[in-house]
């Protein structure tokens, strides 16, 4: 096994990692469930649920060729992570559509993780 499967099959419930979609949409996901073969995923800001393969991180939904890959599951600063957390929450429960605008701080960070992740991706760096 090579670094980075172990480093995905390490992942495990409330951890919080990036993948890119095939049409290079960033996914910062929340790891809800994780099993022997599969990571289950959903999506913070859309919820969109995901399941990955545990050890290539490969989505494996669907019977589509192109599929989401896990490019990195380096940690969230804890300030960053929580604000990751409560996007979330926020958008996890139906609310009234004004609940659903994002807050500066929301916004800064979410700006933030993006850069971070696609400059550790520009880095090749799993980690």
């Amino acid at each position: 096994m090579d670094d980075r499967s172990d480093a995905i099959r390490k992942l495990d419930i409330g951890e919080i990692f990036h993948a890119e979609s095939p049409n290079g949409a960033s996914l910062i996901c929340l790891v809800t469930a994780v099993g022997e073969t599969i990571i289950q995923a959903r999506t913070v800001t859309t919820q969109v649920l995901l399941n990955f393969d545990r050890q290539t991180g490969v989505e494996s939904w669907g019977k589509d060729a192109s599929k989401s890959r896990i490019d990195s599951v380096k940690p969230l600063h804890p300030e960053i992570f929580d604000v990751m957390l409560g996007l979330d929450r926020k958008f996890w429960k139906e609310r009234p559509i004004e609940e659903y605008k994002l807050s500066d701080a929301e916004k800064k960070w979410l700006i933030f993780v993006y850069r971070f992740y696609k400059e550790i991706y520009c880095n090749l760096s799993l980690l």
